[in-house]
């Protein structure tokens, strides 16, 4: 199983950067540099979910996960999933945890954005497929 970015999501971003570099073009100096950096800030986000899709992957072996400074793969045995619920300016957010017991410097957090779908469904995807030691 794998899990990234919704495309949909990704060519919306694309599509909104297009128009903010056109709108950049017809808008006075300051404003050409704040549409700018906008548009700029969107291509990168576009850049960053082509680039780590799938941005979570299983297999016999553990749990991989793609970030920018590279792949990290979490055996079974080792992995512990967790959702954390928080709450922050009103809203409600919940991100999957992933962390490699072997090693307390690896804790891996993903969102709703980053999987494509709700990390609960992700969560228990995870829990039907690995073996019973996820914890």
């Amino acid at each position: 199983m794998q899990w990234s970015t919704r495309s949909g999501e990704t060519a919306v971003a694309a599509a909104a950067a297009a128009v903010l570099a056109l709108t950049a073009v017809l808008v006075d100096p300051v404003g050409r540099l704040l549409v700018g950096v906008a548009a700029g800030v969107l291509l990168v986000v576009v850049a960053r979910d082509l680039v780590l899709r799938p941005r979570l992957r299983t297999d016999a072996v553990g749990v991989t996960v793609r970030t920018v400074g590279g792949s990290r793969t979490v055996p079974w045995p080792a992995l512990r999933v967790r959702v954390r619920a928080t709450r922050r300016l009103g809203t409600r957010t919940r991100t999957l945890e992933l962390e490699d017991s072997r090693d307390d410097a690896v804790l891996l957090v993903l969102g709703r954005r980053d999987l494509g779908t709700d990390p609960e469904l992700v969560a228990a995807a995870l829990h039907r497929t690995g073996p019973a030691t996820i914890g």
